[in-house]
């Protein structure tokens, strides 16, 4: 419907290379690193944006807080990652479009001072490394 298609095109103008999209709707249980349901929905919008533009490769991304030790949260935020870079391959995007990089707590977006902040570093985001 013409609906989805003015939405679609107004995602797609944001998509150059080196553009960086939280992922807002992912969701893992805390230490874990299993998609929670709630996640899939969003996903399938990237899945269907990656099978929109045959040539987009991307780069999933997950970051941590600063709490905890920092080889933890790389390791938590790497197999978050990998974690969402299975689902889409599950959904039959090809593997060499898509890397899975863990960032710990390395690349905060907010201050990790106030709780709000710390929620809003936990973060899964995809990065367009070629379109």
């Amino acid at each position: 419907d013409g609906f989805n298609m003015v939405n679609k095109n107004i995602e797609l103008k944001n998509i150059n290379v080196g553009s960086n999209i939280t992922l807002n709707n992912v969701f893992f249980d805390s230490n874990k690193y299993t998609l929670k349901d709630d996640s899939y929905a969003e996903l399938d919008r990237l899945v269907n944006l990656m099978k929109d533009i045959k040539s987009l490769r991307i780069e999933i991304s997950g970051h941590t807080d600063n709490i905890g030790v920092d080889v933890y949260n790389q390791t938590l935020s790497q197999k978050r990652a990998d974690a969402v870079v299975s689902y889409l391959i599950q959904k039959g995007i090809e593997a060499g479009r898509l890397i899975a990089k863990g960032y710990g707590d390395s690349r905060p977006i907010e201050t990790n001072e106030s709780k709000e902040g710390r929620a809003a570093n936990r973060r899964t985001a995809f990065e367009i490394i070629e379109n």
